[in-house]
């Protein structure tokens, strides 16, 4: 089996994620990256969308999630893994990055981020 991979680097959403009522109340910019790991060959040959994994589909989905607040970035990003892999079974591995901007810590910092990868290897 050939692996393929998708990405979709640097989606960029505002939302209210957060433990703290600022946080929830205000909102912060988060950026999103997603890499998934399939057999697109088919798609290669075909040139048809249906042969492979719509990155459209999968950027909203992200943003659907991204729309629900919820208090850890871990939670945010294993619902995005969790829907996309219902959408798209055929991905053998899925990684999501969550990254927010500026978080609230005793001290300057540009990003806090998550990783969770599923992998069926």
């Amino acid at each position: 089996m050939t692996i393929n991979i998708i990405e979709l680097e640097g989606m960029e959403f505002h939302s209210r994620h957060g433990c703290l009522e600022n946080e929830r109340k205000e909102g912060n910019f988060f950026t999103v990256d997603f890499r998934g790991e399939t057999d697109f060959s088919k798609a290669a040959e075909s040139d048809s969308l249906s042969d492979t994994a719509d990155y459209g589909k999968i950027y909203d989905i992200t943003a659907k999630e991204m729309d629900t607040p919820s208090n850890l970035l871990e939670n945010v990003a294993g619902r995005i893994v969790k829907a996309v892999k219902k959408e798209f079974p055929q991905f053998s591995s899925i990684t999501v990055r969550v990254s927010k901007r500026n978080p609230p810590v005793a001290g300057k910092t540009g990003w806090s981020r998550v990783t969770i990868t599923d992998s069926d290897k």
